[in-house]
């Protein structure tokens, strides 16, 4: 599959706007022959190539991204680093292995970035104490009830929340009920990423703006660029939802566009409103609720929108028009804060499947893939790359196994059968959302 460099499109609004403007890449010089290329500097193509520089020192190993890094949807997602999933209705004791199965690939993806950001020391507002789950409307406080039996059938270290213990702890006296899980983390995504592409082995190259315009299969595998032509003998594709533009899993997996906003950075008198907690993260227990940030710079970050727009960004004019949603649910949730500005808003887009299942494995000879992880990439996308690295190698492991465990994706049928049917699909979500938008 041919594509075009306008096929990757990309702005810098969100998290990467929060930070010093990345220096202009050095470009690709002319034609490469390489062991290794990793296409996708995100969370998951970064674990790979760190691996695989640590596995084959004497390799040498390219990864390329399409943008700037930090400007894909690894460095546009909340910044939950999801340590236990949360999986919606009453628990069920034959799906225990499973449950267990991805929590084991979270909390891997957890240590594996706790362990990187410690030893690179990147500046990321990396807090490794867990995040909390909330509830406001009907729906969400029932499945708050089934969440609390999920997590103690599992043993799952969580602390119960009433009302006044929420709003002691985030000053919002809108969720009913929550609950507080002490596996995973919260991380500034945009430094995070980069921070970790900055701190690559020496063996491994990255280049920035060089999207892959297109793939022939053969020994070697090549792949050809705007900046010229790479010859690889085993690729290794960590593109999430954009896998189908390289001509992969194009009738597995989508991308819905999320939306959310800054506000500016808050004063003191401001966040002695906000609780005892200076530090915090809320994830709805409905699908569709809000999730809810207060950074460690002082900053409210609060996204609650997500549509499908064709795996893009949204434009200018309609993400001004999202954040009115946004700002209704930041009033709703600090009436005391309403005089508070945003500063900045954002889109990005996630990688969803039909089934809600992960990708992993050998796609055709020395082609290696793994995406889609519906929402918790943070963690999970950081595994399976690692795992994928030593899975190309010709490794053998459990984190392996257990990604090779997903389930198989549902077909997803082509367009315009495909836009109602996305469109239908990212809308459910939002049935009966409520307050918890």
């Amino acid at each position: 599959m041919t594509q075009a460099i306008n096929d990757f499109p990309t702005d810098q609004h969100g998290w990467a706007e929060l930070l010093p403007a990345r220096d202009k890449p050095a470009p690709l010089a002319g034609n490469v022959r390489v062991q290794w290329v990793v296409v996708g500097a995100g969370l998951t193509g970064l674990a790979c190539a760190r691996r695989l520089g640590e596995l084959h020192p004497e390799h040498e190993i390219l990864i390329l991204d399409a943008r700037l890094v930090g400007q894909g949807a690894s460095g546009r997602n909340s910044g939950f680093t999801v340590g236990v999933s949360h999986f919606p209705g009453a628990f069920n004791a034959k799906n225990k292995a499973n449950y267990a199965r991805v929590n084991r690939i979270n909390q891997t993806g957890v240590a594996l970035l706790d362990q990187q950001i410690k030893a690179q020391a990147i500046d990321c507002q990396w807090d490794n104490r867990g995040f909390h789950h909330g509830a406001a409307d009907s729906q969400s406080i029932n499945e708050s009830a089934h969440f609390l039996g999920y997590l103690d059938a599992m043993e799952i270290n969580h602390i119960a929340l009433d009302q006044d213990a929420m709003q002691q702890r985030f000053g919002t006296a809108l969720y009913k009920t929550g609950v507080h899980v002490k596996a995973g983390g919260l991380v500034q995504p945009a430094a995070l990423v980069r921070g970790l592409a900055d701190s690559l082995p020496r063996n491994v190259k990255l280049i920035e703006q060089c999207p892959v315009l297109k793939i022939t299969h053969g020994k070697p595998i090549t792949l050809a660029t705007a900046q010229g032509e790479i010859a690889t003998d085993k690729l290794i594709l960590a593109t999430n939802f954009e896998a189908g533009k390289l001509g992969f899993l194009s009738r597995r997996l989508i991308g819905s566009t999320l939306s959310g906003s800054f506000t500016r950075r808050l004063t003191a008198t401001e966040l002695s409103s906000l609780g005892e907690h200076k530090e915090w993260g809320i994830i709805s227990l409905h699908s569709g609720g809000a999730t809810i940030r207060l950074t460690a710079d002082g900053r409210i970050c609060l996204r609650n929108t997500a549509e499908y727009f064709g795996g893009a960004l949204l434009t200018p004019e309609k993400l001004q028009q999202r954040q009115i949603i946004h700002r209704a649910s930041f009033e709703k949730r600090f009436p005391q804060l309403t005089h508070v500005p945003f500063e900045f808003s954002w889109s990005g887009v996630e990688g969803i499947s039909r089934n809600g299942t992960n990708f992993f494995g050998e796609q055709s000879k020395n082609i290696f893939l793994a995406g889609g992880y519906n929402g918790s990439g943070v963690s999970r996308g950081s595994a399976f790359g690692y795992a994928l690295a030593e899975y190309a190698s010709g490794g053998q492991s459990e984190l392996i196994n257990d990604c090779l465990a997903s389930a198989p994706a549902l077909w997803i049928p082509p367009r315009p059968i495909l836009d109602i049917g996305a469109a239908l699909t990212v809308g459910m979500r939002f049935r009966g959302v409520g307050l918890d938008r």
